[in-house]
């Protein structure tokens, strides 16, 4: 099996898109807890790397990797909220 038909977990709606709608709901900054509990339990679907990639092509932007979600939120959250 080659790399790009190797399985990933693939976020659905994406892991921004699901932090944004809950501090917005919230109406405050999540805390890192709130964060990792939302990522931890996200719906997911398994999809292969080259199908994940057509995805975040057509979303328009990267997700956040769930493994550095706290780091990446941070980031991320500047950028979006703005929208």
């Amino acid at each position: 099996m080659s790399e790009d038909e190797l399985l990933v977990l693939y976020p659905v709606p994406s892991l921004i898109a699901t932090l944004l709608q809950s501090e917005r709901a919230k109406g405050s900054p999540l805390t890192e807890n709130e964060v990792l509990e939302i990522t931890d339990t996200c719906e997911v679907i398994a999809v292969s790397r080259d199908v994940a990639q057509k995805m975040d092509e057509q979303r328009g932007y990267l997700d956040i990797d769930p493994e550095n979600c706290w780091v990446e939120w941070q980031q991320a959250r500047t950028v979006f909220m703005e929208t």
